[in-house]
């Protein structure tokens, strides 16, 4: 079959197109023929060698297709193994596309229990964008953040996938939300999503600006930080906020003053993808509420997988980038 081979850590240029063998059919597994697979910035990070993963690779978390067995469109779960406990993740967790080999290819092979039945209403694109970044917003809001309708929420970094989707489910559920940006015209694009309204990151004191558009300005009752910009996060909030930390593409590090930490009263939650049950709970709120599917950047045939990865690095698009079948 063709895939996206990864055959040493670097740049994307080291995705090269080639015919690999075949997943074979394996009790326990389903092979899924896939007709999409979406970029997240995670397969960023594997390919550049973060994760370790064996070489030659085949990278890619995301993927939506046909059920070899039985014919059924499915999309796949990229959370493999997660455990008993719904806290964190066991011994065992990975992520697809780390170890085992992952979706750019034509066919993938998963666990059984990780396919799952494709969502009514979603193109191809669509169903392949919403897996991953869909699980990991979904337990970052609700499970870990406690989000409720009338809540005010901020995102930081509107444009990738992660806040997109953010914006897309809080206002789905009623939420307030705020986004920033770098760009006007994200900020704006947001706003079709449902946020409020949104400020600028590049300029100063923009957790000000932010924090003077929450109710009565009195600070946020959630922020959701995958940037890493905890300092700036938690002037946003009000005292007795909550702090959702997801990703770390701005900042490797960060530091805190303790005492007005804990005056504050604040929450500070780290969390990363999410549990069987936090999958079923993002397909449950999307049947019951009227939810956008995820906007899509752009779309590249497989064989340019390298090209994709440098658009996605580019950081100038909205929504997500996905990989279809040549």
């Amino acid at each position: 079959m063709h895939a996206a081979v990864l055959r040493a850590f670097g740049p994307a240029r080291n995705l090269w197109s080639e015919e690999v063998p075949a997943p074979a059919e394996e009790s326990g597994w389903t092979v899924v023929h896939l007709r999409a697979a979406a970029l997240n910035w995670h397969d960023v990070l594997v390919r550049q060698g973060r994760y370790g993963s064996p070489l030659p690779h085949v990278p890619g978390a995301d993927g939506a297709g046909i059920r070899a067995d039985t014919g059924e469109e499915v999309v796949i779960l990229p959370s493999l193994w997660w455990g008993e406990g719904e806290s964190a993740p066991g011994p065992g967790w990975q992520i697809l596309g780390d170890r085992l080999p992952g979706t750019y290819a034509e066919s993938v092979r998963v666990p059984t229990e990780c396919v799952v039945p494709k969502p009514a209403g979603l193109s191809w694109t669509e169903a392949a964008a919403l897996p991953l970044v869909g699980l990991t917003v979904h337990r970052a809001l609700f499970t870990r953040g406690r989000l409720r309708a009338g809540e005010s929420l901020l995102v930081l970094g509107a444009g990738g996938g992660v806040a997109t989707t953010a914006v897309a489910l809080a206002t789905g559920i009623g939420a307030r939300t705020v986004v920033t940006s770098s760009s006007a015209e994200k900020i704006a694009n947001a706003r079709s999503l449902g946020a409020v309204d949104g400020v600028l990151y590049t300029e100063d004191g923009w957790a000000d600006a932010a924090r003077s558009l929450s109710p009565g300005g009195r600070g946020f009752d959630l922020v959701l930080d995958p940037v890493g910009s905890w300092a700036e996060s938690l002037r946003a909030l009000r005292p007795g906020g909550r702090l959702v930390v997801l990703g770390a593409s701005r900042g490797e590090r960060a530091s805190l003053d303790v005492r007005p930490f804990y005056f504050g009263q604040y929450d500070l939650l780290g969390t990363t993808m999410g549990s069987p049950h936090d999958f079923a709970g993002l397909l449950r709120l999307l049947r019951e509420h009227r939810i956008p599917p995820p906007p899509i950047d752009r779309v590249f045939p497989l064989d340019r997988a390298a090209e994709a990865h440098e658009h996605l690095e580019q950081g100038r698009g909205f929504g997500k980038v996905v990989l279809t079948q040549n």
